[in-house]
């Protein structure tokens, strides 16, 4: 009998991809919840509080493999120590962690706790694996869809980003779960890039609508490196689905 995989994030945007897909491999799922409930479709929930490393030496009783999702505007990297901490007494196997393109790069603060995120696992101690994706479509749809409210779209100049589908890097994650611990793996972005001009502009086609834009400079280090690009990796494995593509399938 296998051991189950625990899975952070498990019922957000990328976990309720993963975890469906671990299922189909035929593992069993316990998914960390703040919460917790009742098991639901042979998934098995655990409560406990990865910001103040409450409950996490029984959740992870008994797991071999952690895959981390959970994450949020701030603090992924105390969550993360607290999470390694606990998968260390707990002899875990293989923690596998998802972050974001650049994490090492872009002088934002959001940036520099998945890098501190990243540093936490790789220095565990414990066999590893960490992916770095591009922005999710879902989440670029989520900000262009309020840019767009506004009478005039403002278009920060130089921003550009490489949107990726949510299930292709679930479907890479799970792939790395399932296999031996890799280290930091190739990056996965989407086929394309995009101006921020560009993704308001498709979204507000797809909606048969239009709005005027402005023009806007980014400024300090953060603009600096956004108008480098360094955001981007060109060389980036990449996924199938286009803006385009994800927007036909989302706005009827």
């Amino acid at each position: 009998m296998t051991s189950p995989i625990l899975v952070t994030g498990g019922t957000g945007t990328l976990g309720k991809h993963v975890v469906p897909l671990l299922l189909q491999a035929g593992r069993e799922v316990r998914v960390l919840s703040r919460t917790g409930k009742d098991p639901i479709n042979g998934v098995e929930y655990v409560n406990a509080d990865l910001l103040k490393g409450e409950g996490l030496d029984p959740a992870l009783q008994g797991v071999e493999t952690v895959l981390h999702l959970a994450g949020g505007p701030k603090g992924d990297d105390k969550v993360a120590q607290n999470l390694v901490q606990a998968a260390v007494r707990a002899d875990v196997k293989h923690m596998v962690y998802i972050s974001v393109i650049a994490a090492d790069k872009v002088p934002l603060g959001y940036f520099r706790a998945k890098h501190g995120a990243e540093q936490a696992v790789a220095g565990s101690g414990l066999p590893w694996t960490t992916l770095r994706a591009a922005q999710f479509h879902d989440l670029v749809f989520n900000v262009v869809s309020k840019m767009t409210k506004m009478p005039v779209v403002p278009v920060p100049g130089g921003l550009r980003f490489q949107p990726v589908d949510a299930r292709e890097v679930a479907d890479r994650l799970v792939d790395l779960t399932l296999g031996q611990p890799a280290g930091l793996v190739p990056d996965l972005a989407g086929p394309k890039v995009y101006g921020m001009g560009d993704l308001a502009r498709g979204y507000l086609q797809a909606l048969g609508k239009r709005r005027p834009m402005m023009p806007m400079r980014m400024p300090g280090k953060a603009g600096k490196a956004y108008r480098a690009a360094d955001n981007l990796n060109l060389e980036a494995q990449v996924g199938k689905l286009t803006w385009e593509e994800y927007l036909a399938a989302h706005i009827n």
